[in-house]
């Protein structure tokens, strides 16, 4: 039997700006996550260009690429993805430990990140002594220690009863005030209601492109 290959994206033409809070909506199979993927630099295009401040990511090899997730894109994931036994503090210095960066100086920019998102009083707490809205919030002060081009955020308040839920967007709704740029996945209109655009993908295409 021959391998069959499915188009997960067909004719998507997509620009962000910087500053943009950009939200991308669709259904189960719609491409949604592959173009995530590929906005984060964790896939490649098959075919197609791919352009990140100015460089030519699609035509990257894997060490280049890695550099790109680590200093240019800030990942907020559904499950927080926390190492369970380091404190927030250290959660938060990871991506600058990749980065090369001094002891001294990445433990004053993970605190300035966490104080940026109300926690500077839970620095040494660990994620289990945390709730699921702060756990959260760690995972965004470690996406934006680094000062990424992206803050990408997939389904950000999955996790979260309702009330935490909005207070994170709204604390999303701050970060683009200062001046990030945001992009957040999600099948939720309430939460897409938060970004100034929404792109809607059906069957791999974009259906829909519209300011809110």
């Amino acid at each position: 039997m021959g391998t069959q290959f499915i188009d997960a994206l067909r004719c998507v033409d997509l620009e962000v700006a910087s500053n943009e809070y950009l939200a991308i909506m669709g259904q189960s199979g719609s491409g949604k996550s592959t173009l995530m993927n590929i906005i984060g630099c964790l896939d490649r295009p098959t075919a197609g260009e791919y352009w990140l401040d100015g460089e030519p990511v699609s035509k990257m090899n894997d060490r280049q690429l890695a550099r790109i997730r680590n200093k240019a894109i800030g990942f907020v994931f559904q499950t927080f993805n926390l190492l369970p036994r380091m404190t927030a503090l250290a959660n938060v210095e990871v991506p600058l430990i990749y980065s090369g960066m001094k002891r001294k100086a990445r433990s004053e920019r993970a605190s300035a990140a966490l104080e940026t998102v109300g926690l500077g009083d839970r620095m040494l707490h660990r994620p289990s002594e945390m709730s699921g809205g702060q756990r959260q919030r760690v995972a965004i002060a470690r996406a934006l220690v680094s000062d990424p081009s992206i803050l990408l955020a997939d389904e950000p308040t999955g996790n979260l009863d309702s009330a935490t839920g909005d207070e994170i967007m709204k604390l999303f709704d701050n970060l683009h005030e200062q001046g990030n740029t945001l992009i957040v996945v999600t099948h939720e209109q309430h939460i897409a209601n938060h970004a100034r655009r929404i792109v809607r993908l059906s069957d791999g295409n974009v259906v829909a492109d519209t300011a809110t």
